[in-house]
């Protein structure tokens, strides 16, 4: 099976936050605050866990997510229903970012919306975070920190004003149904269908069948939502060996139909864009980290220090050590 060349790109210089080690679980963190909502962030915790014991067993590696609840100074936290939690307090420990950072809602969500501590944090994470995904309330802390638009949130989810009397039921029945959502389409771009839909039927019996569409919608796609799965499918990936096979059969296409129509989207070939993805990682951890430039070669999927030198000279007439103090040293001016 062929592989997709490093070798061939023009580089775009974007921002593409830290992947880990093929290695090493993803990271999934979950923010919490005082009076924090329990059934979703509970919903997203259960989601990953039940994915860890269904793909373990049958992939001979690690499980494929860590898990952790963070707060501010970590710590015992109480829910809206006065039940607690453990958490890890928000510290160097966690300065590399997330793969995905889920922010909770709940009652606490607007105090937590004027906490400057934790709307600094999470502007800060932001860089190193792959994806920040809100709890129903969460995108009111999101949209104070700046990272969506509040009148987005107004107009897709008119039902975050309306939080309390009558209408909890309704509010808690939706938080249930777009947390497990959230956690299960991203179960799904890693792990497949099979795996998430066996998540939804021991998670959310009651409500799974009818997530289960959704998540299967990609025969009613259009070429182009094909093409930018893909292309989030090789991003999520390019830490691992990745195929133009396995590309091709997420977008559910034959190779060589893929090949065309991804080039035609993205304007490079697959090989250009996962390219562009990897050394943008590795600029990332060059700028941002003291890693030596072996292990970023490693996370980054290109292989080791001596190829990441070669593409580095290659594309910037300059190697990973000027890179980084250069970077620096621009940052720092």
């Amino acid at each position: 099976m062929p592989h997709l060349s490093v070798d061939t790109a023009r580089i775009t210089w974007l921002h593409t936050p830290n992947v880990n080690v093929r290695c090493a679980a993803r990271r999934i963190g979950i923010l919490l605050f005082d009076r924090f909502g329990l059934l979703g962030a509970g919903i997203v915790a259960e989601m990953f866990h039940t994915a860890n014991e269904i793909a373990a067993p049958h992939s001979g590696d690690d499980p494929p997510y860590e898990v952790q609840f963070l707060s501010m100074e970590g710590g015992s936290i109480a829910s809206s229903s006065s039940a607690r939690m453990w958490t890890d307090g928000v510290d160097a420990r966690y300065n590399n970012g997330f793969d995905i950072l889920f922010v909770a809602g709940g009652y606490g969500a607007m105090t937590a919306a004027r906490d400057e501590r934790l709307l600094g944090w999470l502007r800060t994470v932001r860089s190193r975070t792959r994806t920040i995904e809100p709890i129903a309330e969460g995108r009111q802390i999101l949209a104070a920190a700046g990272l969506v638009d509040v009148d987005d949130i107004r107009h897709a989810h008119p039902y975050l004003t309306h939080i309390g009397g009558g209408e909890q039921a309704l509010n808690e029945t939706r938080e249930h149904h777009d947390s497990g959502k959230s956690a299960l389409m991203f179960i799904k771009r890693d792990l497949g269908l099979d795996v998430a839909r066996n998540v939804a039927d021991r998670v959310m019996p009651g409500m799974g069948a009818a997530l289960m569409p959704r998540l299967a919608e990609g025969g009613t796609m259009s070429v182009g939502e094909k093409i930018r799965a893909a292309a989030r499918w090789m991003e999520a990936n390019c830490d691992r060996p990745v195929s133009v096979a396995d590309a091709a059969h997420v977008a559910a296409m034959s190779e060589r139909n893929f090949l065309r129509r991804f080039k035609h989207e993205m304007h490079v070939t697959p090989s250009d864009y996962l390219l562009q993805v990897r050394l943008r990682i590795a600029c990332n951890f060059l700028t941002e980290t003291e890693l030596p430039v072996d292990k970023i070669a490693r996370r980054s999927g290109t292989g080791n220090g001596d190829r990441l030198a070669k593409i580095f000279r290659k594309r910037m007439a300059l190697s990973p050590t000027e890179y980084r103090a250069r970077s620096r040293s621009a940052s720092q001016g």
